[in-house]
């Protein structure tokens, strides 16, 4: 059950965080972009990658976690980064942000598939989704959007996890090729979790917060 509950769980958690942090300082959201990159990259290392390569040919792999690098890339043409915290809507559009929002609501399908039983990319998930959600509602608040299509919004947005995970589970179709999804769920993972440590430093010079965020989200990945 915690599959299906922890991704909406993020969500409310980021929803919250949103409104108690509505002057927040912006090293604390990229202490914790940095920890949350680093946790999705440990476990995605850790957990996904070694089962896909246990299940499809090695170039086959290589060939599909690049395809999920290239996916990812194209997603953020349209979604301006929003996956790993970046989020531009001008506060005088009250045009609803259709291309963020299937953007991101791809994305979210797609990382659902990577959730099983028997892995713990659910805590993965969770741990990306926070800060993601927190950024998202801060700028959602700062528009002139209406209540009713943020709440759309981040209700959709939580819900489409939870839904990649059944269908992965559910479709026997999907079933068959799930390990191949997951190669390409891995590129996904692969590129927002490396730009969320790349981009959180300024100016490229060594941050002891940011170091110890990283080391805690592996270590913490390592003992899951």
């Amino acid at each position: 059950m915690n599959k299906f509950l922890f991704p909406i769980l993020a969500v409310v958690l980021g929803f919250v965080l949103a409104f108690w942090t509505k002057k927040h300082k912006s090293w604390n959201t990229k202490l914790l972009l940095s920890f949350s990159g680093a946790f999705l990259l440990a476990l995605t290392l850790f957990e996904l990658l070694p089962e896909v390569y246990s299940h499809l040919k090695t170039k086959q792999t290589g060939l599909l976690i690049m395809c999920g690098i290239l996916l990812q890339i194209v997603l953020e043409l349209f979604s301006k980064g929003a996956e790993h915290g970046h989020v531009h809507i001008h506060k005088h559009d009250t045009k609803f942000p259709w291309l963020l929002f299937i953007s991101l609501c791809i994305h979210s399908l797609l990382e659902g598939f990577s959730i099983h039983d028997h892995n713990d990319m659910v805590y993965g998930v969770l741990v990306h989704k926070i800060p993601i959600a927190l950024i998202i509602t801060l700028f959602l608040m700062q528009s002139n959007y209406s209540k009713l299509q943020m709440a759309s919004f981040l209700i959709v947005f939580a819900l489409m996890t939870p839904l990649g995970t059944f269908i992965s589970h559910e479709s026997v179709m999907i079933g068959h090729y799930g390990h191949a999804i997951n190669a390409v769920v891995i590129g996904i993972f692969f590129h927002i979790s490396t730009t969320i440590l790349f981009e959180s430093g300024e100016g490229h010079k060594f941050n002891l917060s940011k170091f110890i965020s990283i080391i805690l989200g592996v270590g913490i990945a390592y003992l899951i």
